[in-house]
């Protein structure tokens, strides 16, 4: 099998990588566990020190690895730089952060010291998507690295440079051989390595399916295991909410990163009282979305990341509407070079077609109108997912009563759901378990170590 890499805007093949051999994952799993028994009990000092120059490096180089995710998976240039500049943020905030993260805890017991240590596992494998292609590495591989851990990636096939480039960029910065390493692997092979006993833990973002096959593999060897997957995230729209704050950020809630993202906004619940006014205002305002060359300062929306996620998009949106959803913005493919989709806007949606029960990846809104805000967390949480959702209004009991009501791994008032580096990033229900970023994340992979000394 080979990995390749084919610009969405103009379909064009970039380039091509061979998966890699026995050999070649038997180096890579030698190489990542002999990394982790000198790594973990290197000082924070010296970690830091690695981290913050790997923050430099991606700094002077944003337009480059920018350019490099534009033309793998199709999100616009201003986009990419954005996530290039955060994915550095990250590193910089873990290298000051990390240590007081991970610092030894004093419990008081009738022990003369107790509490619990923080000590990393080893070699971790990370399964992570396309969709952002230098952010999911960093997400995993930075908290992690800085925690004593050391890092095996399985990229998507379909951004192989983007790989290959966070894996050059650490050895450039000077980390030592095995602390992070790309391995072109197959998912049929996912598996061997999972069972490998040189990796100690597996974390995985990506589809409902994908997270449930690589749980009962790391169930069947016992790894610790996080998974960040799908999400049908709710929009809720209150009666006190200000539209003209609102609908703006609604359609950047939709289209960011072309509408591929687990934390976009996708089910639009709004109360009756104001629900025709948001639907005529969001339906315009998505109908004036630039759609485009991801490279033009100009564009807005890119194009899908390939054609198997604008196939799976038509049809979705063919067969809601052939079971009786209405379109009332775009509805369809653009036609010509490129898997773009135009920014959709559905209503009358039946609950049992794709737009009502599916996840939909790519810029198609689904508004349900809702009797009141009760009737819209019920339908928040009438879905089998629970990632992030948001609530739109001014009234403060209105905003805490849905804080407390949804049903999510995270709740944004007045405020776009993104991922931060200071708070844990991962949902409940079929959105999966475990958690990123934060303390939390930063503390997944470790052991807990209990002591007590009498």
């Amino acid at each position: 099998m080979t990995f390749t890499a084919i610009n969405p805007a103009t379909e064009a093949v970039l380039a091509e990588y061979e998966s890699a051999d026995d050999s070649s994952v038997e180096a890579a799993l030698s190489s990542a566990f002999g990394a982790f028994q000198s790594w973990k009990g290197t000082s924070f000092a010296h970690r830091s020190e690695l981290m913050l120059r790997l923050a430099e490096l991606l700094e002077s180089e944003i337009p480059v690895a920018a350019e490099l995710m534009t033309s793998e998976m199709g999100k616009t240039f201003a986009a990419a730089k954005g996530e290039a500049s955060k994915c550095a943020l990250t590193m910089r905030y873990y290298a000051e952060h990390a240590e007081s993260m991970l610092a030894t805890e004093i419990i008081t017991t009738k022990a003369s010291r107790s509490g619990v240590r923080y000590e990393p596992l080893g070699p971790l494998l990370a399964i992570m998507p396309w969709n952002f292609p230098l952010w999911q590495i960093i997400r995993v591989a930075v908290p992690n690295v800085m925690a004593g851990n050391t890092v095996v990636l399985k990229h998507s096939s379909s951004v192989p440079g983007c790989a290959l480039y966070v894996a050059n960029l650490f050895t450039r910065a000077g980390f030592p051989e095995g602390i992070f390493t790309n391995l072109f692997i197959e998912s049929r092979r996912i598996e061997m390595v999972i069972g490998d006993p040189r990796i100690a833990a597996v974390t995985v973002t990506g589809s409902e399916g994908a997270g449930r096959s690589v749980a009962m593999m790391a169930g069947k060897y016992l790894k610790k295991c996080v998974l960040e997957l799908g999400g049908s995230d709710p929009f809720v729209v209150t009666a006190s909410a200000d539209l003209d704050h609102t609908i703006p950020l609604a359609v950047t809630a939709r289209v960011q990163n072309n509408g591929q993202a687990c934390i976009c906004a996708k089910r639009f619940i709004v109360v009756k009282d104001i629900a025709d006014e948001f639907i005529k205002r969001f339906a315009e305002a998505m109908s004036q979305v630039p759609l485009g060359d991801p490279m033009d300062p100009s564009t807005v929306l890119g194009p899908l990341a390939n054609k198997a996620q604008l196939d799976t998009l038509s049809e979705q949106v063919a067969a809601s509407i052939a079971a009786g959803a209405t379109v009332v913005a775009g509805g369809s493919p653009r036609a010509g070079t490129g898997f773009f989709y135009t920014p959709t806007v559905l209503t009358n949606v039946p609950a049992d077609c794709p737009a009502g029960n599916e996840e939909l990846f790519g810029p198609v809104a689904v508004v349900i109108v809702a009797e009141d805000l009760d009737d819209a967390l019920r339908i928040a949480n009438d879905t089998p997912w629970g990632l992030s959702a948001s609530v739109w209004a001014t009234d403060p009991a209105e905003i805490e009563k849905a804080i407390a009501g949804i049903e999510s791994g995270m709740v944004f008032a007045n405020a776009v759901p993104a991922s931060m580096n200071e708070l844990p990033f991962g949902g409940v229900k079929a959105s999966g378990y475990g958690r990123e970023l934060g303390v939390h994340g930063v503390r997944e992979f470790t052991n807990a170590k209990s002591f007590f000394i009498a």
